[in-house]
């Protein structure tokens, strides 16, 4: 039942070796695959065993699912994306999905639109407390662990460190803080989020709360997930036992301290900027704005972005042609188009040439907003965006100023 808290792990004792935390996600795909309860999964592989490559891949056989096992946090795939050009409304395909927190939310967002049918999908949530460019991590790794890139086997982030395991078995490990102030560690946007743990995903899975077990902490999060797991006990396909207070303890604490390490990144980050003054805080983006060689990778990235017909396009007249850099209504029509159902899943920061910290003004802009309207874009997917619907009191309030202008007429 929704709600429910388990420690899970395959029932396959190869899946067991070649996953992490008991296989217990990997089983679960398996299985809906197996059982037909699905068409095809889409996870992360990696290609050709590189651990810094890692790709979407979607698996339409059973067997194929054990290549997806194990974590990798050099991977930044733009799921939703993907998502979207499978299951586009027209497309009768059920697939079962694992995403990461900020993937759900952009699936979700894309759902109310009417870009995806969330019936036909099953999201496997992932804890995530971030992923690193993979640029980035070999460099680290180099530099600051003093090993081969090509030699790490397994990584994860705990107690605000990143840690890394080699292949001859030695374990090496820093704190997340020192990296990311020499501008190692974390994707900036993975820094200041606070939503580790992917509950508005049909069931959320992660290591916190194993307490050392080699299993999975699966929280159910709706029926959907609630009937997959079932089905796969009964099968004999995962293996389950209830989450003590002790494990239900032990990843509250986790997440509390990933959340208290993102708050104070936010507000080390972010809080100079929000107290500059207004023409002060114009002149900061203008300058980045300035750099902008219009190649539209932002818009392009975006999982939000979908509509047919670009405003932006030069055809359409609004931004002019052959301007580098453009106006700054280019910049400000990509913000009011997607501040208000921005995920912060930092892909367009990533694919940005001129490295432009545009996840840092969506997420100030979108912070506002979620304030002044109580809306957290992602989160469910019967909660529309602001602006969007209407309530019978704002309808009777219009209908009154409609008449009293009508009256004044």
């Amino acid at each position: 039942m929704k709600g429910d808290l388990y420690l899970a792990w395959s029932s396959d004792e190869k899946i067991r070796e070649k996953g992490e935390s008991g296989g217990a996600v990997t089983a679960l795909l398996k299985f809906a695959l197996a059982s037909g309860i699905v068409d095809a999964v889409l996870a992360v592989k990696k290609r050709n065993g590189n651990r810094y490559d890692g790709v979407l891949s979607l698996m339409t056989h059973p067997d194929q699912v054990i290549e997806s096992a194990g974590t990798l946090h050099f991977a930044t795939v733009n799921v939703a994306k993907e998502i979207k050009e499978y299951l586009n409304g027209a497309n009768d395909m059920k697939m079962a999905v694992t995403c990461k927190p900020c993937d759900c939310r952009a699936i979700i967002e894309l759902a109310k639109r009417g870009q995806i049918n969330i019936e036909n999908v099953i999201l496997v949530g992932l804890n995530c407390t971030g992923t690193l460019l993979p640029a980035v991590a070999r460099r680290m790794i180099r530099d600051e662990y003093e090993a081969d890139p090509d030699d790490v086997v397994s990584e994860d982030m705990d107690n605000a460190k990143f840690v890394i395991k080699l292949a001859d078995g030695t374990t090496k490990e820093r704190e997340l803080n020192k990296l990311e102030e020499k501008g190692y560690g974390r994707r900036e946007n993975c820094r200041r989020c606070t939503i580790n743990i992917p509950r508005m995903a049909d069931m959320a899975c992660g290591a916190w709360g194993t307490r050392g077990k080699n299993a999975t902490f699966i929280e159910v999060c709706s029926p959907k997930g609630s009937k997959l797991i079932e089905k796969a006990i009964e099968a004999g396909a995962l293996i389950v036992e209830p989450a003590d207070r002790e494990a239900v303890e032990e990843r509250a604490k986790k997440d509390k301290e990933a959340i208290e390490l993102a708050e104070a990144w936010e507000k080390k980050d972010l809080d100079v900027l929000r107290l500059l003054p207004y023409n002060d805080r114009l002149k900061y983006w203008l300058r980045y704005f300035d750099r902008c060689i219009k190649c539209f990778g932002c818009r392009d990235a975006c999982p939000i972005c979908y509509c047919q017909e670009c405003y932006l396009e030069p055809e359409r007249g609004f931004v002019k042609g052959g301007e580098t850099p453009p106006g700054m209504m280019y910049h400000l029509v990509r913000l009011a188009h997607v501040a208000d159902s921005c995920v912060n899943c930092g892909q367009c920061e990533d694919v940005c040439p001129m490295e432009i910290p545009l996840t840092k003004l969506y997420y100030m802009l979108n912070c506002e907003l979620s304030s002044l309207f109580d809306y957290i874009p992602g989160m469910d997917v019967s909660n529309y965006p602001p602006l969007t619907t209407v309530t019978d009191e704002e309808l009777h309030i219009e209908e009154v100023n409609v008449l009293r202008r009508k009256q004044l007429r």
